[in-house]
């Protein structure tokens, strides 16, 4: 799992600007949610993206 915290933690970082004890609180937040999470880690990884970015509508496309 630590492969996949650090995935997040360095996709989320490219997102954002992060401090390095901001890093580090990421770091801890991420470990947190994966230790529940079971599937591959792909799925992981981005639902412990979705989960730092929190509750924002994403932006879809209007059909025409």
């Amino acid at each position: 799992m630590e492969v996949v915290v650090e995935r997040v933690v360095r996709t989320y970082g490219m997102m954002v600007t992060l401090a390095p004890n901001e890093e580090e609180e990421v770091r801890q937040r991420v470990m947190k949610f994966v230790e529940g999470q079971a599937g591959d880690d792909n799925t992981i990884a981005v639902e412990a993206i979705k989960f730092l970015r929190g509750s924002k509508p994403s932006r879809r496309r209007r059909p025409k």
